[in-house]
């Protein structure tokens, strides 16, 4: 089977992305599959019909990868490809618009507020609910927690509302919450499954960029430190925030566990795939090792019906 494997990109996430595309060329070759590398460009659709691979594995992070425009490509093309669909990966990558949905489903999430600021991709001002610090600022359509602050004081607002800015126009301002951060893969096509919840333990107290990527800045417990029952709790929203975006094949689900109860902070439909990022952690847990776990991927994506 050739599988092609589209990695690196154009966003901000592309190191990440390479990365996990490596990762998923050594699984394919122990799986012995026929890995093609693409670093995905322009000439994406050139470069898919001189492979014409028999399914694409979609190893791409943030903008141009995970918001359902090379998914849409793939549809155009015929090519079956791993993950969610156009419709669920434009949604989930929109943070706002994950919470909109979440908030019109009853999902418990964290209240918000949203800044779309004037001469940025047009549109005015708005805020939909007030709010005090502290709070969390961040873009509304980028991953790895690129361009977030947190704001303590009023009048940190606007430097971090400038930080945002860089990334995105469209800008969430969300509640902070005191808790235990916790995140949950879901796996599976027709059929889903919930894998064991991870607690995530930033040393520095705050989960950021540089504690998600430097090297023993975080700590990861399985499982978390939570009653059996709040664990279960975890798992069946992580399924139902799945559901509600129509996800597919994969997604990590990012939630927080305060005084009030388990809240929604958004869903990752192409989180990062490297032996040791979260998703395979958790998989592992559960007693699927990294190969297995991508060859099931594929397998979804070559069932699942555009």
């Amino acid at each position: 089977m050739r599988v092609a494997v589209l990695m690196g990109g154009l966003s901000r996430e592309r190191g990440i992305s390479l990365k996990t595309g490596r990762a998923v060329l050594r699984a394919l070759e122990l799986l012995g599959y026929e890995g093609i590398e693409i670093d995905v460009g322009r000439g994406l659709a050139r470069a898919l019909g001189d492979v014409g691979p028999d399914v694409a594995f979609i190893a791409l992070h943030g903008k141009y990868g995970e918001d359902g425009t090379v998914q849409g490509l793939l549809e155009i093309l015929g090519i079956p490809y791993t993950g969610s669909g156009v419709l669920a990966s434009a949604a989930a990558i929109d943070k706002i618009f994950t919470k909109q949905i979440f908030r019109a489903e009853g999902l418990p999430t964290p209240p918000f507020s949203v800044l779309r600021i004037p001469g940025r991709a047009g549109g005015s001002e708005t805020v939909e609910i007030e709010l005090k610090p502290p709070y969390v600022v961040k873009p509304s359509r980028e991953g790895s927690s690129l361009g977030m602050s947190f704001v303590e004081r009023e009048e940190q607002l606007e430097a971090a509302v400038k930080l945002a800015l860089k990334h995105d126009n469209r800008i969430l301002v969300e509640r902070y919450v005191e808790g235990k951060e916790i995140t949950v893969g879901v796996i599976g096509r027709e059929e889903i499954e919930a894998l064991p919840p991870i607690e995530i333990v930033p040393r520095s107290g705050r989960y950021d960029f540089e504690s998600k990527y430097t090297v023993g800045a975080t700590e990861y417990l399985i499982p978390p430190r939570l009653p059996s029952t709040v664990i279960e709790d975890c798992r069946a929203l992580a399924l139902s925030a799945h559901r509600t975006l129509g996800c597919s094949g994969m997604s990590r689900v990012d939630m927080i566990v305060g005084e009030e109860g388990i809240e929604l902070l958004e869903v990752n439909t192409i989180p990062g795939m490297t032996e040791t990022s979260l998703l395979p952690k958790s998989a592992r847990a559960a007693g699927i090792e990294f190969p297995e776990l991508i060859d099931r991927l594929i397998r979804w994506g070559l069932e699942e019906e555009r």
